[in-house]
C-alpha cells in the first residue's frame, strides 16, 4: 500500500517496539497495539475486497463486523482489531489455502 499510514501516532512515550511479520514482510509496532493499529499505522492493508480486489482496512474497528480476520500460518484466524501484537507474531492477509489456490491480483 502507499507510503503513509491511515493512522498517525501522536505523543508516544514509554512503550517498547515490537516486530511482527505480515505476508513475509517485517512490520514494526509498539507494545500494547492491536494488529490492526500496527498495520494501519504502517500503511498496510488487511486484505483485498473480494469483489473489486481493492485494499481493505477493516470496517468497524471494534470487533462487531467480522471484516478484519487475518490468518496464522497454521490456518488459525486472528481478529486484527482486538488482538494485541506479540513479538515475532507471523500473520497472513489471505488464508493459507488461498495462498496456494488463488493468484494475488493486487
Amino acid at each position: 500500500m502507499g507510503k503513509g499510514g491511515q493512522f498517525t501516532r501522536l505523543g508516544e512515550a514509554g512503550r517498547r517496539g515490537v516486530a511482527i511479520e505480515v505476508d513475509g514482510q517485517p512490520v514494526a509496532g509498539m507494545e500494547g497495539d492491536t494488529v490492526l493499529t500496527v498495520l494501519l499505522t504502517a500503511g498496510r492493508r488487511l486484505r483485498d475486497n473480494e469483489f473489486e480486489r481493492r485494499p481493505r482496512a477493516g470496517f468497524c474497528l471494534m470487533g462487531a463486523c467480522q471484516d478484519c480476520w487475518l490468518w496464522r500460518p497454521d490456518g488459525g484466524r486472528v481478529r486484527a482489531c482486538s488482538t494485541p501484537v506479540a513479538e515475532g507474531m507471523v500473520l497472513l492477509t489471505r488464508s493459507p489455502l488461498e495462498q496456494w489456490t488463488r493468484p494475488n491480483n493486487g
